[in-house]
């Protein structure tokens, strides 16, 4: 019978194990509370814990009791109400302790079991349904791709790794230095035998019989010499190396001309501070390129991106040429893969959206992955809205939202990188 030990350490937190499983157990309803927690909070405090509450009535364990069945006859001293064979009405309220509230017993509630994710465990169902789609070159993981790299030879291995040429060297070595003072010795007897016999000395002689007994004894100590043994035998070793994964690259193209008000690029910097702790949580291997635009587009820090207050007027064009350029010259090698995440008031010259519209379907769709446009408006449907609406027609890796409040971030940016169906 084998035991199996588990001593790795648990730091402060003791019961990590009973944790995970309760975590396990009641994901579902864990699931929609942090999903009523995340309406109450902003962006900007999203990375924190939360204290999350469950339904008693989801938490209560099935339990065996001792039922009062058949007929009972219950005497309740000092009645002066009723009679024998009177029927008592069941009494009102739930009863059971915390259950009503004192002093009112037509009123009960329900005691939630209240306990606080950390951040990491809040994080996690935070993004646990949130992908890149359209990840049709690699799937980008958490974890790392090894391969299988020739790295010498082992003394041990399965039989399909044998390594014949250099087990067959090693065994022709072995025989060589166990079988040399053996076949040097033979050497010297043969020479003196062929010696005394060229003295004519008769082969009854007792020296020429004894150096015969002596060659045959070294010919079978040398024939006993096995031509292979275990120790010979080399197996080829392999070992795992990190393997170069196909990296990803997300474009953020934020609108910061004129037309976009503070409140709105409030809401454009906070759907893309979302979409920034997603990518930079979820995976490794990913850049992210920023560029911000009015009438001339520019690539820029993550610092001048979410802080810098430069304005404009508005021609929209200009950042998809120079979303072009930047991946034909950096991004266009067949192991990328481009992302773009878009984010406008919608309004811009009409001539201009029609180029926008082009400029996707003809030249950057092709070349990226998932293209999605998120206009933050609370009117109409702007002019480059209407162009925009026209690229799924061509190319279905297109995707369209409307931000209305803030309120509106969250469900948007969970529709457009929701998980997709495996097909």
């Amino acid at each position: 019978m084998t035991y199996l030990i588990d001593r790795r350490l648990q730091g402060k937190n003791k019961s990590a194990v009973n944790r995970e499983r309760f975590l396990r157990r009641y994901k579902a309803q864990i699931k929609d509370a942090v999903g009523r927690a995340i309406k109450g909070r902003s962006i900007t405090d999203i990375e924190n814990g939360e204290k999350v509450s469950i339904p008693v009535k989801d938490v209560n364990e099935p339990t065996f009791g001792h039922a009062h069945g058949g007929v009972w006859e219950v005497v309740n001293p000092g009645n002066q109400e009723y009679q024998r064979g009177d029927q008592i009405n069941r009494p009102k309220g739930g009863g059971g302790a915390g259950r009503g509230k004192a002093g009112n017993s037509d009123q009960t509630t329900e005691d939630d079991f209240i306990f606080e994710l950390s951040r990491e465990e809040f994080m996690n169902y935070f993004f646990e349904d949130l992908e890149l789609p359209h990840m049709v070159k690699t799937q980008l993981t958490a974890t790392t791709e090894f391969k299988n790299q020739r790295a010498g030879y082992n003394m041990s291995g399965t039989p399909s790794n044998i390594h014949v040429l250099r087990s067959l060297r090693g065994a022709l070595g072995r025989r060589i230095a166990v079988g040399g003072s053996s076949r040097k010795r033979v050497i010297e007897a043969e020479r003196e035998l062929e010696d005394l016999l060229a003295e004519g000395l008769p082969l009854q002689d007792p020296r020429v019989v004894e150096l015969k007994k002596l060659i045959h004894h070294l010919h079978t100590r040398l024939l006993a010499i096995p031509f292979i043994d275990p120790f010979d035998l080399r197996y080829t070793n392999r070992i795992k190396v990190p393997k170069p994964m196909t990296q990803a690259v997300m474009f953020c193209i934020m609108d910061v001309s004129g037309s976009m008000d503070e409140t709105r690029k409030d809401t454009a910097k906070r759907f893309f501070i979302l979409l920034y702790l997603f990518l930079k949580r979820v995976y490794d291997k990913i850049e992210v390129v920023f560029i911000r635009h009015h009438t001339a587009a520019a690539e820029v820090d993550e610092n001048e991106f979410f802080h810098s207050r430069e304005s404009g007027g508005t021609v929209v064009s200009s950042a998809l040429h120079l979303l072009n350029k930047i991946i034909d010259e950096r991004y266009g090698a067949g192991s990328w893969n481009s992302y773009v995440a878009q984010a406008s008031d919608g309004d811009n010259w009409d001539n201009d959206s029609m180029l926008c519209r082009q400029l996707l379907v003809n030249t950057i769709m092709p070349k990226v992955q998932y293209y999605t446009y998120v206009e933050i408006t609370d009117g109409p449907p702007q002019n480059l809205w209407e162009q925009y609406a026209q690229v799924p027609e061509y190319h279905p890796n297109f995707a369209m939202q409307k931000i209305v409040t803030p309120a509106d971030i969250y469900p948007v940016f969970r529709e457009l990188f929701k998980k997709q169906p495996k097909s």
